[in-house]
Formats: structure tokens, C-alpha cells, sequence
């Protein structure tokens, strides 16, 4: 699946998955995770892995893509 298809899917704008997948968002909500999770067919701990704060200046919290879509 495209990133564009993705988006038009979740009902995210393109900038906004763009942070999500870049690691650069300080936080997702629920239901935009719940509408990535359902539009990949992927449960949360397929995209999200937790980092220790110490490690991670930007957020404790990084959105990792173990697959491609």
C-alpha cells in the first residue's frame, strides 16, 4: 500500500504520516492508531516500539514500521 493510499484510508494528511513514520511525532492518538493499525491489518506492537527516555531525546515513544506498505 502507498503512503498516499494509506492516507486517504486513516484520514491523515500526507505531512502528518510523514512525522508518524519519520519518528518525529511526540504523540499519536488512539483512533489515528486504531485507523493505521486497521487500514495495515496490523496490531499496535507491529508499528510501535518503546524507547527509554534516556535514549531518546525527542520522545520516549518512536513509531517504528517493521513492515513495508
Amino acid at each position: 500500500m502507498s503512503v498516499t493510499e494509506l492516507s486517504a484510508r486513516v484520514g491523515i494528511t500526507m505531512p502528518n504520516l510523514s512525522v508518524l513514520k519519520n519518528g518525529k511525532a511526540k504523540a499519536v492518538r488512539f483512533s489515528t492508531l486504531n485507523a493505521i493499525c486497521n487500514a495495515l491489518e496490523y496490531q499496535p506492537g507491529d508499528i510501535l516500539e518503546f524507547k527509554n527516555e534516556e535514549k531518546v531525546e525527542e520522545s520516549p515513544f518512536a513509531i517504528c514500521y517493521h513492515k513495508t506498505y
